[in-house]
């Protein structure tokens, strides 16, 4: 067994849609990133590769290429679970909270979960996916940003 930890945190300001796994949410701005800025996936792949040893999502995929401006955070996990997979891993559980004061997450969870069960082809009841607040307190809780953090069990 391999366990993987990732985490991530973007501060909104962008006028790119809000994306968070895969999904498209109604919000004013979308987050700064140099990638579609899919804070969720990010961390889905930190934790995939911090699992095997493998480095960091900057690893594979630098911010200061040019080819992974604005890509969908979605092409770059398939990308990642695909070189994983060469190495005989099966995933046995993935663990995500998504820490935000706005928007609202709890209605995008299932196609959350959806998107990541179809990009790892990986059973739907294997991803948990919850939300938090952060009672108003701190950066998160000024509605500033949006964070995010996922564990990862591999076989």
């Amino acid at each position: 067994m391999r366990i993987g930890y990732g985490y991530d945190i973007h501060a909104f300001g962008s006028m790119k849609p809000l994306i968070i796994g895969g999904v498209v949410i109604p919000c004013k701005q979308g987050l700064i990133a140099h990638s579609n800025g899919d804070l969720l996936i990010h961390t889905v792949i930190d934790a995939l590769l911090g699992a095997v040893a493998m480095g960091d999502i900057g690893t594979f995929f630098p911010s200061s290429n040019k080819i992974y401006k604005n890509i969908d955070s979605r092409i770059l996990l398939k990308n990642i679970w695909n070189k994983i997979k060469l190495k005989n891993y099966v995933i046995s559980n993935i663990d995500i909270t998504i820490i935000a004061e706005y928007p609202k997450m709890s209605p995008y969870i299932f196609l959350m979960k959806s998107n990541l069960s179809s990009d790892l082809n990986t059973e739907i009841n294997q991803i948990s996916i919850k939300s938090t607040s952060s009672k108003k307190i701190g950066c998160i809780g000024r509605r500033e940003g949006i964070a995010c953090q996922t564990i990862v069990l591999l076989i």
